[in-house]
């Protein structure tokens, strides 16, 4: 097993992972409430598009780290899995730019006039239903799953292996779900960005 980066201290840990985990969760929820009319000289649709590729490379970093740990590869295991917190890390500050630059966009406006008529609906079918199944499982365990992500995390860097695998069980799928989600949600809903 690796030697633990981080002095173990839970009782600090757990108030900068409570509180980071509120701080981002409260960001992302201001979203809706905000959107910055700025012109950037550039199409701000191209945040999503970074969105779904880091999700991606999220998405492979999970596995490859299950693969190395499996292995019994530790110091790989930990640096993969390092470079998906850094990975979601700038995810969650593209998202941000993404949602405040862009605005809303529905699935299914064809025309893309902000309303979304019962024949644009007709048109795209089952695929609205599809969408919004993903996007009401995707958005909900995007918001629960942060504190896990750090708990599992500290628990690896303090070396506490039984804590860590245990959280790890939860963690990893979840996270797994919402990265491989996120990226169905990017290609679902793009055709409609204006």
């Amino acid at each position: 097993m690796l030697s633990p980066l981080l002095q173990k201290n839970d009782r600090k840990a757990k108030w900068i992972i409570g509180i980071l985990s509120a701080v981002v969760l409260l960001a992302v929820v201001a979203l809706d409430r905000i959107h910055l009319q700025v012109d950037l000289g550039f199409d701000v649709h191209v945040f999503a598009l970074i969105n779904a590729i880091l999700n991606s490379l999220v998405t492979v970093a999970l596995i490859a780290a299950l693969f190395a740990v499996k292995a019994k590869k530790y110091l790989l295991h930990r640096n993969i899995m390092l470079i998906a917190m850094i990975l979601s890390t700038l995810f969650l500050v593209s998202y941000i730019a993404h949602h405040l630059f862009a605005g809303e966009t529905k699935f299914g406006d064809i025309n893309l006039d902000g309303i979304v008529t019962d024949e644009e609906k007709a048109a795209v079918g089952g695929w609205r239903t599809f969408y919004y199944i993903i996007l009401i499982t995707h958005i909900p365990l995007a918001g629960f799953i942060l504190p896990f992500i750090l708990f599992t995390t500290y628990r690896g860097l303090t070396g506490e292996w039984q804590k860590h695998r245990k959280i790890a069980k939860i963690t990893w799928p979840l996270w797994l779900y919402v990265s491989i989600t996120g990226v169905l949600v990017y290609i679902l809903i793009s055709p409609y960005y204006q």
